[in-house]
């Protein structure tokens, strides 16, 4: 793991070089969702080799307040567009001038407000486990930072409360700052502005995802966008599934 500095905020990442026997000397930049980090969303699953041995460089970061990066406690400072500015910084600091930028979750919303604010330094938009509600949904529940902050998993009832508690205490998560975040990013993008994303986008979404919203509703607000049903799916099952990772590397062979 490496880390550099966000406009003052430590955060942790990788960068990996191409596998593959065609070097396509592009970058994929990859942004992990709420209660994950990189290891969980794109190396446990495959992703990152997927994507090297596609040709591509692979960058991928733990969040403010995941992961190994730094802790906050504040819920201002979760915002979806200081953590999109994240993003771009780690760009600057990595001397990348354009991506193709991919989110899942929580990281398509950021992902989304990076495109909308820096549309120059994207090549393309992957929006994963993010659909309609985008527009129309402010994210998780904020019962899940009241779950955050519950003593354990066992004063906790309703099944999406347990759930992620149940993900934050497996991957020993920072559980003030899950809250902090949860309370912090919860900043939509209206009907207008996600018309004016301007770079090429995929959007996937499980079909059986109950969280996402609708993918192709999402699509057809974006001019140059697409999507792509990631069939019997759930929101957890999605990220990683075959069917996935192959409509990625189709879109972005495409560009």
């Amino acid at each position: 793991m490496q880390s550099f500095s966000s406009d003052g905020v430590e955060l942790a990442f990788i960068d990996l070089a191409p596998t593959g026997d065609t070097p396509k000397y592009e970058t994929v930049v990859l942004v992990h969702g709420f209660g994950s980090s990189h290891m969980v969303n794109w190396v446990n699953t495959q992703w990152t080799k997927t994507l090297t041995h596609a040709g591509y460089r692979v960058v991928a970061l733990d969040n403010r307040g995941h992961g190994q990066s730094e802790k906050l406690y504040d819920p201002a400072a979760y915002s979806s567009q200081i953590m999109a500015e994240d993003v771009r910084r780690l760009m600057d600091h990595l001397d990348i001038p354009r991506a193709a930028v991919m989110g899942y979750s929580m990281g398509a919303r950021i992902s989304a407000h990076l495109a909308l604010a820096h549309p120059q330094r994207l090549t393309a938009l992957l929006l994963g486990g993010l659909g309609i509600h985008l527009v129309e949904g402010v994210g998780l529940p904020l019962g899940i930072a009241d779950a955050m902050e519950a003593p354990s998993l066992d004063d906790l009832t309703d099944p999406m409360q347990r759930m992620f508690r149940a993900f934050a205490d497996a991957t020993k998560s920072d559980l003030r700052a899950l809250a902090a975040c949860i309370r912090g990013s919860r900043q939509t993008l209206s009907a207008a502005e996600v018309g004016h994303i301007t770079v090429p986008t995929l959007v996937s979404v499980g079909t059986k995802d109950d969280v996402a919203g609708s993918g192709p509703e999402l699509a057809r607000l974006i001019p140059s966008a697409e999507a792509f049903d990631v069939e019997g799916r759930d929101h957890n099952l999605a990220v990683g599934d075959k069917s996935h990772k192959q409509a990625v590397l189709d879109f972005l062979s495409r560009l």
